[in-house]
């Protein structure tokens, strides 16, 4: 048997849960839109256990999205993550974020693509075929009218994330369909922790640092 405590904070959903076995037995979630994984993330985290009757000396594991995303958002959760799995003296499993997110879509043929915002017109992407196996390796990458050409002529790909959205206009295509309202979420990372658990697919904890893809560029501020 194996509980773990799933944590996502890559993007603006803030989302948390308790999984025995990979089945979920309490999970909290809130997207509004604002980045309140500051002030939302440890009270989850205890409402979950509360909910599942689960004491903290419990937790076989802690499992945390690694990448990318908010840098900000990132940093909150693997902090958080670290901190726990020190103190219950339990292993850190990471889950890759873009795969997550891609297990929102279940296709017979095509491609996935899960995209998550990396701002202006730029998106964090992968491609994944009908089997979530990946046929591309993740990128940075500036969207135009171009993108994913090679694929969209003769493939039916599905686009999801909360960088999708900016596609819509620039990738005009029969082929390519776009799935809204979709987000990296600790729901469908509870069965990859699991997996990843089974297998002792671990991180070390004193080294492990989020999967950020690019440099976190400081905005100076305008002077007055």
């Amino acid at each position: 048997m194996a509980i773990i405590l799933n944590i996502e904070t890559a993007t603006k959903n803030c989302s948390v849960n308790i999984a025995e076995n990979g089945n979920i037995l309490a999970m909290r979630e809130l997207n509004d839109g604002n980045y309140s994984h500051a002030e939302k993330l440890h009270p989850f985290i205890q409402e979950v256990l509360k909910e599942a009757s689960v004491k903290s000396q419990q937790i076989n594991a802690v499992a945390v999205s690694k990448g990318p995303g908010s840098y900000t958002g990132l940093r909150i959760g693997v902090s958080a993550a670290k901190g726990l799995c020190f103190a219950y003296d339990v292993p850190l499993i990471s889950i890759e974020t873009l795969h997550s997110l891609a297990l929102n879509v279940h296709i017979k043929e095509g491609y996935i693509v899960p995209m998550l915002d990396a701002r202006r017109m730029e998106v964090y992407s992968i491609v994944y075929n009908e089997k979530y196996i990946q046929e591309r390796e993740i990128r940075a990458e500036v969207i135009d009218e171009h993108s994913f050409k090679e694929l969209l002529d003769s493939n039916k790909v599905y686009f999801l994330g909360d960088g999708a959205e900016k596609c819509k206009e620039l990738l005009c295509n029969d082929n390519a369909i776009f799935i809204d309202n979709k987000y990296p979420s600790a729901k469908e990372m509870a069965m990859l922790s699991y997996e990843k658990y089974k297998k002792n697919d671990i991180e070390d904890v004193a080294y492990f640092e989020p999967f950020y893809l690019k440099d976190f560029v400081v905005t100076p501020e305008k002077k007055r």
